[in-house]
């Protein structure tokens, strides 16, 4: 199993300690909402605000991974509930890797809902 893969089944468990194991002690993390967490003492913190002010992954589903010695990169759909409401993206993760961990995480988020271009824009 990848580390990007872990890493996401271990926001599906919501599982903290899941979640650091993939990471090295100085990460950065890159949310696609625009937060930035630098090391673990913050992942500590965020995971159980953002569970405890209402998120929860409901399915976190890889599409395509690509992984090389040092970084990895995955599309993926992302449903989640967020203080009582569903939501639902596509939305894709590169990782770089150090020493078995993730180093850096940054994650891309689809602004809106893909369709086939016909001639004319939405």
């Amino acid at each position: 199993m990848s580390l990007i893969e872990r890493y996401i089944a271990a926001w599906r468990r919501h599982d903290v300690a899941g979640i650091l194991d993939t990471l090295t002690h100085d990460c950065l993390v890159i949310e696609s909402f625009g937060p930035v967490y630098r090391g673990h003492h913050r992942i500590k913190q965020w995971v159980p605000t953002w569970c405890g002010e209402g998120g929860r992954v409901i399915a976190w589903t890889i599409r395509d991974l690509r992984c090389l010695p040092d970084i990895e990169v995955a599309e993926w759909h992302f449903h989640y509930s967020w203080r009582g409401e569903e939501q639902r993206f596509d939305g894709s993760t590169i990782a770089r890797l150090r020493d078995g961990k993730i180093a850096y995480l940054r994650e891309y988020a689809t602004t809106a809902d893909l369709y086939d271009w016909q001639g004319r824009l939405r």
